[in-house]
């Protein structure tokens, strides 16, 4: 049973997915900070973002 979860989820496909919703999130922030101009929790939230996006790049290789 373990090895079907594996084949219709693997960690790449997790990594792939994790990282299209992380790069949603810092694109709609970006937006957001360019409507609303600068705003420092925004700045930072867009730092983690970036952050975490890297972590996930490494982690995967770079196959993102």
């Amino acid at each position: 049973m373990a090895s079907e979860t594996q084949s219709e989820h693997s960690p790449q496909q997790g990594s792939a997915e994790a990282a299209a919703h992380v790069t949603s999130a810092h694109e709609i922030l970006k937006s957001l900070q360019g409507e609303i101009g600068k705003h420092p929790e925004i700045g930072e939230a867009i730092t983690k973002l970036e952050m975490a996006l890297n972590v996930l790049a490494v982690n995967t290789g770079g196959l993102l």
